[in-house]
Order: C-alpha cells, then sequence, then structure tokens
C-alpha cells in the first residue's frame, strides 16, 4: 500500500463510513434510551466493561466493511440486554449483586484513617484529605466518615 492509499481509498469507502456512523448511532442512541437511565449511569467496573465493549463494537462497525451494520446492531441489544438482564437480576439476588458490584469501603472514621482499607484500596490519605475539603472540611480529623463508593468516587461526611 502507498501513502496515497493510506490516506484516501476512493469515495465509496467514505460514503460508506459516513451511512454507516449515521446508522450506528442512532441504533445505539435508541437502544440505550429503550434501556432506562441505569445504562448510562455512573460507571462501576461492571458498567465500565459494558460502556468499552460497545464503544469498541462501534468502532468495529464503523470501520470493518466486513461487519454489516444489522450485526453491529445485533451486537449493541445483545450487550445492552445483558446489562439490563444482569442490573435487574442484582437488584433481586443479593449473590448476583455481590458478583457484579463492589460494595462500599469506609477509608476513614471518627477522623481517622483506617490504614488496611486505604492500602487495600490503593487510596492515599491525600485523596481522602481531598474528599474532606471537597465537603468544606480542612482536615481528616472534622470527618466522620469517608468512604469510598462503588464507583471509585470518595464521599466524605463531615461530623456535626
Amino acid at each position: 500500500m502507498d501513502w496515497a492509499e493510506m490516506i484516501f481509498q476512493g469515495w465509496s469507502g467514505l460514503a460508506r463510513t459516513a451511512l454507516v456512523s449515521v446508522l450506528a448511532y442512532v441504533g445505539l442512541v435508541l437502544f440505550l434510551r429503550l434501556s432506562g437511565k441505569r445504562t448510562l449511569s455512573k460507571l462501576n467496573a461492571f458498567d465500565l466493561v459494558v460502556t468499552v465493549a460497545l464503544g469498541s463494537i462501534l468502532a468495529t462497525t464503523l470501520l470493518n466493511a466486513d461487519v454489516p451494520v444489522a450485526e453491529g446492531l445485533v451486537a449493541f441489544a445483545s450487550l445492552i440486554g445483558l446489562q439490563y438482564l444482569v442490573t435487574w437480576s442484582s437488584i433481586r439476588w443479593t449473590w448476583v449483586r455481590q458478583g457484579v458490584r463492589s460494595e462500599p469501603t469506609i477509608l476513614v472514621r471518627d477522623g481517622q484513617p483506617v490504614t488496611t482499607a486505604l492500602r487495600r484500596e490503593r487510596v492515599t490519605e491525600a485523596e481522602a484529605l481531598s474528599a474532606v475539603r471537597d465537603s468544606g472540611g480542612r482536615d481528616l480529623e472534622e470527618a466522620e466518615v469517608v468512604v469510598l463508593e462503588s464507583d471509585g468516587s470518595l464521599t466524605a461526611i463531615l461530623k456535626p
């Protein structure tokens, strides 16, 4: 392949990419709207995997001429359907919830760092202090608790 072909291989490839982009985008938006707000909520590890997989399917569908739009849409629908099924199941059965979701972890209790939890979750005291400052406090001693939420965010609840 010469330099010119690396940059431009013809109008038919561009037209296919443009058409497939529109169709795949409309299909993905439609499926996401049908699946509900939970599909696009704050990401935990499980949701992140689904989001990355959706992006990979979209890219493959757009750029690989061997993948028809219909197959890309079926892949979107399958992943979103599985995501819906798992979240629906996790609401009803504890063992499913425990398998796909992490529980929040207390990192600071009554102003004192919980060293084992900080180490296990790979969070520094400086990051916990940042959460305290975001909540209006100045140092860890002002925190009743600092929690590492299941989506990876830190929440600080200050002492009254």
